[in-house]
Order: C-alpha cells, then sequence, then structure tokens
C-alpha cells in the first residue's frame, strides 16, 4: 500500500511538472506568434561587440591597440570582415585551398608568414581584373609585372601564375622592408607606392605606420589584413562553423615542360585527359586557347598527378 502511493506521489510530480513545463513553452511560442518582428529580430538576432586581442602583430611588429585612433580602426575592420558572414566563410574555404601552396613559397623567397594574408586582402583568391588594371593573386599592375620580369602580353600573363608572382612579390615587399625597415609600412607601401608613403612620412616627420596619415585606403589596408588573420586563425571565436570537408582544396598536379607553340590548348588539354576549362584552372596564366612562343622560351604546364 505505502509502495502504490509513493508510486501514485511519483506519478502526481511528474504529469505537474510535465504541465508546467507545457505551459511554459506554450507562453513562449504565444509571445513569438504575438511579437512584431522587429522586436522578435532583437530578440534572437545578436551583433555583440568584439573584444580586441591584445597581441594583434603583424610579421612580429605589434599593433599599438591602446592608441584610441589605432583601437577604431582595427575594430572597424574586425566587425565588418565578421559580419560579412558569406564573403567571410568563402575566404576561410578558399585560404585552406591556396595557403598551403603559399606559405612554402614565402619560406622559399624570405617573406614572413603573415603576407599570405595580404593576398587573400588584395584578391581573395579570384581570377579576376581589377577596375585599375590589378590582376592576379597578387594584384600586380601591368607596368610594375613587367618591371619585376614577368611575362605579361595578350597570349601570356606571368601575373596568374602563382609561384612566379609570389617570387616578385617577394622581392616588391623585402625592397620595402629594407627602405622602411617595417614590414607594417612595406604593406602599406604594397598599396600606396614605396614614393607615396615615403613622402607622406618625411613630409609628415614620422617613421611609424600607427602614427602616419594616409590615403584612406592604405589607412584601411594593414587593419584589413590583421582581421582577416585573427578571423582565419580563430574561426570558431568569430563564430564561423564548418567541418574540415567544407573547405576547398587544390587539385594534385605535376609539370610538363613545353618549348614549342601549341595552336590549340583544347586539343592539347584533351591529351592529358583535361577539358579546357580544367587545364584553365591549372594554368590561368595562358590567357588564350593557344601559346604563340615564337622565341621557343621553356614554359611548365601543370597538368593533374594521376
Amino acid at each position: 500500500m505505502k509502495t502504490s502511493q509513493r508510486y501514485l506521489s511519483l506519478l502526481s510530480v511528474i504529469i505537474v511538472t510535465a504541465v508546467f513545463f507545457s505551459a511554459i513553452q506554450k507562453s513562449e511560442t504565444n509571445v513569438s506568434s504575438n511579437t512584431d518582428p522587429e522586436t522578435q529580430t532583437a530578440i534572437t538576432y545578436k551583433i555583440k561587440s568584439l573584444k580586441l586581442p591584445e597581441n594583434l602583430n603583424l610579421a612580429g611588429e605589434r599593433v599599438p591597440v591602446e592608441i584610441e585612433d589605432v583601437r577604431e580602426r582595427m575594430e572597424r575592420e574586425l566587425l565588418v570582415n565578421t559580419y560579412w558572414q558569406s564573403n567571410g566563410l568563402l575566404l576561410i574555404k578558399r585560404a585552406n585551398k591556396y595557403f598551403p601552396v603559399l606559405e612554402p613559397l614565402l619560406k622559399k623567397y624570405g617573406l614572413p608568414d603573415d603576407f599570405k594574408f595580404l593576398a587573400l586582402a588584395e584578391s581573395a583568391f579570384i581570377d579576376e581584373t581589377s577596375s585599375a588594371g590589378a590582376a592576379g593573386m597578387w594584384h600586380f599592375m601591368r607596368t610594375t609585372g613587367k618591371e619585376y620580369g614577368l611575362e605579361i602580353n595578350s597570349n601570356v600573363d606571368e601575373r596568374y601564375h602563382i609561384e612566379k608572382s609570389t617570387k616578385v612579390a617577394a622581392e616588391y615587399l623585402k625592397k620595402s622592408y629594407n627602405r622602411f625597415n617595417s614590414w607594417t609600412l612595406a604593406a602599406a607601401a604594397y598599396n600606396a607606392g614605396n614614393y607615396g608613403v615615403a613622402k607622406r612620412l618625411k613630409t609628415q616627420e614620422v617613421n611609424n605606420y600607427y602614427d602616419a596619415k594616409l590615403p584612406d585606403e592604405t589607412e584601411r589596408y594593414v587593419f584589413r589584413i590583421l582581421a582577416l588573420k585573427e578571423i582565419i586563425s580563430n574561426p570558431k571565436k568569430y563564430g564561423f562553423v564548418f567541418e574540415k570537408e567544407d573547405l576547398y582544396t587544390i587539385e594534385k598536379t605535376r609539370t610538363i615542360k613545353v618549348d614549342t607553340a601549341i595552336s590549340n590548348i583544347t586539343h592539347f588539354a584533351k591529351n592529358y585527359g583535361m577539358n579546357y576549362k580544367e587545364f584553365k584552372i591549372l594554368n590561368p596564366w595562358l590567357r588564350e586557347n593557344k601559346l604563340n612562343n615564337k622565341s621557343r622560351k621553356m614554359y611548365e604546364i601543370k597538368i593533374p598527378a594521376k
């Protein structure tokens, strides 16, 4: 009898608890359904202020976030790139594809690893030409590319050649570093030019990026690089959720050497089990459906490793 009473008491508690939580859930549903869209959005969607890390640096050079102006500029780029979620996730995906290619090249050519984020900030790793005419992963202008030895014409444009353009970018940035003794200023000069940065530093009698008044784009430029570095290095911290298999990867390739003309790239590609599009993805520096090569120059062409 006592046992039965215990069971009845326990059953009563369970029923009362279930009714209580059901009432709460129903109440919340009613509130949600009766709440106007603006208020409902405010309840469910939060845009949070971001706390800046204390150890922010570019190539080991500290960012003085204790300076109010620096803090505001850094927060601007971090907020913009965090809450532009679709673009941020795409950049994370592409970084996984191209960073493994860039990292050994940067090391080979003596450039700090952080400059892979500069390349990402420049081109977003998209094979497009800017409105100003800058092209390739490192967004070289035609004149600058030619000045540093890249072949650029309607048939071949080595600004789109990852290995060769990275070598040139390293040469340019190291030259800037030797001039300013600062990787941060070298990055700024990549955007505004060595002469433009040097002239402003001299006029303003400063020698530090964070103390200089520079063109608007250049004032944002380094902070954009820093923001991308922070977000891509700590994606979950900034709300980016993904699985490893969601990220993009690059196809394994091998190279073949060609020192003759190719009259038809479509036919050439088919000989190696590719169509025209697949060939161009691997070799974007070939801009037409042919390779003229009147000088019998030796070119290295990528084909699938399989």
